[in-house]
């Protein structure tokens, strides 16, 4: 049986936790868990615990959040672990060449894109705004360059015509996981030699901002369907109405609507509210007024009370 590895795992959010708790159950040993500091947040902005650093406690890991992954207190914390091998996914944070030294056999990075497509930090919403058909994961050995490492091993998952990146996220996570441990297992056993990535088909995946997220109705239908649920949950697609900003959830492409009015106007019916685009309307789902919790569009439009010709900017 090839001996278990001594493992530092570098995860924030909850799209990491089914990559860690996979790793629980390998057989290797998780001797450490980085994550990012706490954080303010809720109404009370109390400090709160990261989604990976709270699994970490509840199984009894040491936590380490530092500012930064090259502050020296952590490197020589690191260096006292003695790491194998150190997996990471969404971290959030720069890990630079004298934290990579620290392990054995170095960091591996699970990233939610068929690389070398969509380096950065959103690939998953640039899949889904981009339009792709197919997207997947890869696991690859983390270096200095951009996720220009190396890769252990790939799967590729369908794009569905209603996904939001929430819901994509979430299955490439789950699924990602077993990957991730299938590599760790390859990487302990002696079997895998990484491959390194093809020079061509290199896209970028900045994160999306706010600015990003603002819905331009002069777009046809598709291309407003694509930006909406790419930037869902966040940043949060929006729109403003009389010059208040509402937040906008993934809407439906509606043909054969005769009447083409401006782009933005809204078109108000008893059982459903349409806006105009460049092409067909699209119809709007759940939306988020200022202050209010989200809610279908025909009950906002019931107290909003769009007058005829009025629209979205």
């Amino acid at each position: 049986m090839t001996a278990p590895l001594r493992l530092v795992f570098a995860g924030t959010p909850a799209v990491a936790v089914p990559p860690l708790e996979r790793l629980l159950r390998t057989g290797h040993e998780v001797v450490a868990v980085v994550t990012r500091p706490d954080a303010p947040a809720g109404r009370g902005r109390r400090l709160q615990r990261s989604p990976v650093g709270e699994v970490a406690d509840a199984h009894g890991i040491e936590v380490l959040t530092p500012a930064k992954a090259g502050d020296p207190d952590f490197l020589a914390r690191l260096a006292d672990l003695e790491p194998d091998l150190a997996p990471v996914v969404a971290y959030g944070g720069l890990v630079p060449p004298s934290a990579l030294a620290v392990p054995r056999l170095g960091w591996i990075n699970l990233h939610f894109s068929l690389l070398p497509a969509w380096r950065g930090a959103a690939p998953v919403q640039h899949a889904i705004l981009h339009g792709d058909e197919i997207t997947g994961a890869a696991v690859f050995q983390l270096e200095k360059g951009l996720d220009t490492g190396p890769v252990f091993g790939t799967l590729t998952e369908l794009i569905r015509p209603s996904d939001t990146a929430g819901a994509l996220l979430e299955r490439l996570s789950v699924a990602g996981a077993e990957l991730l441990a299938q590599v760790v297992d390859g990487i302990a056993a002696g079997a895998l030699t990484p491959v390194a990535q093809p020079s061509d088909g290199v896209s970028l995946a900045p994160k999306l901002t706010v600015e990003d997220a603002h819905v331009d109705w002069s777009a046809p239908a598709f291309a407003i369907d694509r930006r909406i649920r790419a930037c869902t949950p966040a940043p949060g697609a929006w729109t403003t109405f009389r010059g208040e900003r509402i937040k906008v959830g993934p809407v439906r492409s509606v043909p054969g609507v005769a009447d083409r009015p401006a782009p933005g106007t809204l078109l108000v019916e008893r059982k459903r509210i349409l806006v105009a685009t460049a092409t067909d309307p699209v119809e709007l789902g759940e939306v988020v007024p200022p202050g209010k919790k989200a809610m279908q569009a025909t009950d906002w439009a019931r107290g909003a009370r769009p007058e005829p010709g009025e629209r979205f900017e």
